[in-house]
């Protein structure tokens, strides 16, 4: 079933990650993006939530009603989790770029001596 979700976009794996550990109102998910691309991925509001849209609709993330200490939050915050599917699509998706890590290595485009980038050509 996680066959026909693959590949993921940067933004939807990013999300994933971001809900893997704790859920998550929208700003909390931005910021971890974020923090986990070293700013190489910041999400705005419309990509985010057009993406948690998809999501939702894909069964890969759901709402959540708990709120961390209701006293403490808004109560216009929506929080959401990962699925059960969603924990299968991101773990799948985890290992396809491992997989493809393992080649690139393997070809040693990796490398910091590799000779199209050592001499400025791609």
């Amino acid at each position: 079933m996680t066959k026909p979700l693959l590949p993921l976009t940067p933004p939807v794996f990013h999300i994933l990650l971001a809900l893997a550990g704790e859920e998550r109102h929208g700003y909390g998910i931005m910021q971890d993006v974020a923090r986990q691309t070293n700013d190489a991925l910041q999400l705005g509001p419309g990509t985010l939530y057009g993406c948690l849209k998809r999501m939702l609709a894909a069964g890969l993330v759901e709402e959540s009603d708990e709120r961390p200490d209701p006293a403490l939050d808004d109560e216009r915050r929506r929080y959401y989790r990962m699925t059960a599917l969603g924990q299968r699509v991101v773990r799948a998706e985890a290992q396809r770029l491992a997989d493809a890590v393992s080649a690139a290595k393997a070809r040693r485009l990796l490398d910091r001596g590799w000779p199209g980038l050592a001499r400025g050509r791609a």
